[in-house]
C-alpha cells in the first residue's frame, strides 16, 4: 500500500493550444508552478481536468506528461474513471506502469445504480487493480456512494485506500470517519468542496483535491496549514476568501470556465475549452474575468484591471448585448462593401 494520502491535491485544468490539443509545455510549466507553490498532490483527470472531454488516449498521454515531469516530487492521485469497469481497469494498469501514487474512480455515471451496484463495481475494480484505488463520490453527476458501501469496500478490499467526496455533506462526511477509521485508522478522507476546507479538516479530514488550489495554492495550502496548526481566526478568514473566490469561478459561468479565467489572469496560459459557448455566455465569462481579476488583486496576485475595481458595472442581459455586438459588425461589414444590402 502506498503512503497515507494527505494534503491538498490540485485536480488541475489541462493547458490546451489554439488549434484545443493538448498543450505540453504549458502544462509542464503548469506543474512547476503548482509545486512551487506548495500543493501536496497532483490530481489529473479530474472533474475540474474535464476528462469527459478527452478521449482514453489524450486522459493517458495527461498522466505520462504530468508523471514525467512532476519525477517523484508529491504524490499523484489520477483520475482513472472510464464508461465500464473493463476499460478502468486497463487505466489502472497503465497508472500504475506510469508510477502514480493511487488512483481516484468516479461512481458509475448515466446509469443509475442501487447501493448493490455500486458496491459490485468498486469491488470488481479493486479486486483487480495493481494500483490503490480512491473512491470518488459526487452524487450531483454519478450515483452515490453511501456510508455502508464505504464500510463494506474498505473492510473487503485492501485496494481501496481512499474516498474523495464532493457532496459538501459535513455530516455524511463524519458518518464515514466514525464508521471506517476504527477498522482502517490508515484510510484517508479528502474533500472536494472547496467551501467547507476548514471545517471538513477540524472533523477529521485528511485534505482536500480543491479547484481553487489550481488558481490560488498559496492560498489553500495555508489554509490547510494554519488549520492543523490551530490557528483557527486566521483559517476562519482564509476560509471566506477562498469561498468569494470558489463562488465566484464556480457559480458565475460554465464549469469549469471560471476557473480557467482566473488562471489566465495569473499568468497560465490555458487556451480556449473545448466545451463550445455561444456569444452571451463568452460576454459573461468577460465581465466574470474583470470580476476575478479583482478579487485576485484584493489578494495579491494580480494587478488590479484597466478602470480599477471600484465602479460597480452596470447589469447587461448577455443576449441583447450579442444581439447589439451582431448587428454592429453586420453594419460595418455592409458599410465597407463585404456583404450584400
Amino acid at each position: 500500500m502506498s503512503a497515507r494520502l494527505r494534503g491538498i491535491f490540485t485536480p488541475n485544468i489541462v493547458p490546451l493550444d489554439s488549434q484545443g490539443e493538448i498543450n505540453e509545455s504549458e502544462t509542464r510549466r503548469y506543474v512547476d508552478w503548482l509545486i512551487e507553490r506548495g500543493v501536496h498532490g497532483l490530481y489529473p483527470n479530474g472533474s475540474t481536468g474535464e476528462f469527459t472531454r478527452f478521449t482514453a488516449e489524450e486522459r493517458r498521454r495527461i498522466i505520462e506528461i504530468i508523471a514525467d515531469h512532476n519525477r517523484g516530487r508529491v504524490p499523484i492521485l489520477a483520475g482513472a474513471a472510464e464508461a465500464n469497469t473493463r476499460e478502468t481497469i486497463l487505466a489502472c494498469e497503465r497508472y500504475y506502469d506510469l508510477g502514480v501514487t493511487a488512483v481516484a474512480i468516479v461512481s458509475p455515471f448515466y446509469f443509475k445504480l442501487s447501493a448493490r451496484g455500486v458496491y459490485a463495481y468498486f469491488k470488481e475494480i479493486a479486486d483487480n487493480s495493481p494500483i490503490d484505488v480512491t473512491l470518488y463520490n459526487i452524487p450531483m453527476f454519478a450515483s452515490p456512494i453511501d456510508v455502508p458501501t464505504v464500510v463494506r469496500l474498505a473492510e473487503e478490499c485492501e485496494k481501496v485506500v481512499a474516498i474523495k467526496d464532493s457532496s459538501g455533506d459535513l455530516p455524511h462526511m463524519m458518518r464515514m470517519i466514525r464508521a471506517v477509521r476504527p477498522n482502517r485508522p490508515e484510510f484517508s478522507f479528502l474533500t472536494g468542496w472547496d467551501a467547507a476546507l476548514m471545517p471538513m479538516l477540524l472533523i477529521g479530514c485528511d485534505g482536500g483535491t480543491n479547484a481553487t488550489s489550481g488558481v490560488v495554492p498559496e492560498i489553500t495550502r495555508k489554509l490547510f496549514d494554519l488549520t492543523l496548526a490551530g490557528d483557527l481566526d486566521e483559517a476562519r478568514q482564509l476560509q471566506y476568501r477562498l469561498l468569494e473566490l470558489f463562488d465566484a469561478m464556480l457559480l458565475s459561468s460554465e464549469f469549469p470556465e471560471g476557473f480557467r479565467a482566473a488562471l489566465q489572469i495569473r499568468g497560465i496560459q490555458t487556451g480556449n475549452g473545448r466545451q463550445p459557448q455561444s456569444d452571451g455566455q463568452k460576454i459573461e465569462l468577460a465581465t466574470l474575468a474583470q470580476q476575478l481579476q479583482c478579487l485576485l488583486a484584493d489578494a495579491g496576485f494580480s494587478d488590479q484591471p484597466l478602470g480599477g475595481c471600484e465602479a460597480t458595472a452596470p447589469e447587461v442581459d448577455p443576449e441583447q448585448m450579442a444581439k447589439i455586438i451582431a448587428d454592429s459588425v453586420m453594419g460595418e461589414l455592409r458599410r465597407r462593401g463585404d456583404v450584400g444590402q
